[in-house]
């Protein structure tokens, strides 16, 4: 299952994607929001991404709080993706996204990019590289962008339920 991951910024957008059996993520592009005119011209562009990369799937990083609870930044993703949604043919669904960019900082440090400059324009794709490997470690956390998030394992149990209805 290909697959494209989505690290969501008011600055820039983190691109990854999967190889065609969704096995192993990489890194794909980040795109700087000032370099568009406006978000539509960001959302047209990104869905132009999409649909070369042909992916089963989107997925979006979804930024909770640690407690769970939803922030600015969480609506604005939501808001995003429910745009995103009636630009693209395949499913966009949500992963939580808990530390993506601390964790994807890390992962660079470790792999000795210490330049600034490079550091910064490789962050938010390899954020997007983590929010993928969530999802392929735990698919059936992820969400459709019109469901809300209840937590990992409420949503398990509330699938399970449906499931079995």
């Amino acid at each position: 299952m290909k697959l494209v991951g989505i690290d969501y910024g008011l600055v820039r957008t983190g691109l990854a994607a999967t190889d065609p059996e969704g096995m192993l993520a990489y890194p794909l592009k980040t795109l700087d929001l000032n370099a568009f005119p406006s978000r539509k011209a960001l959302l047209e562009e990104l869905a132009g991404i999409i649909r070369q990369e042909k992916p089963d799937a989107v997925v979006v990083g979804l930024p909770l709080m640690p407690d769970g609870t939803e922030s600015l930044t969480t609506r604005q993703v939501r808001n995003f993706a429910s745009r995103l949604v009636h630009r693209t043919d395949c499913p966009v669904l949500f992963m939580e996204e808990l530390l993506s960019s601390e964790e994807a900082a890390w992962d660079l440090a470790e792999a000795g990019v210490r330049d600034r400059k490079k550091r910064k324009a490789a962050l938010d794709q390899q954020a997007a590289v983590r929010i993928l490997e969530s999802y392929l470690h735990q698919p059936g956390c992820a969400l459709p962008v019109d469901v809300r998030w209840k937590g990992p394992d409420q949503n398990r149990l509330d699938q399970e339920k449906q499931d079995q209805e």
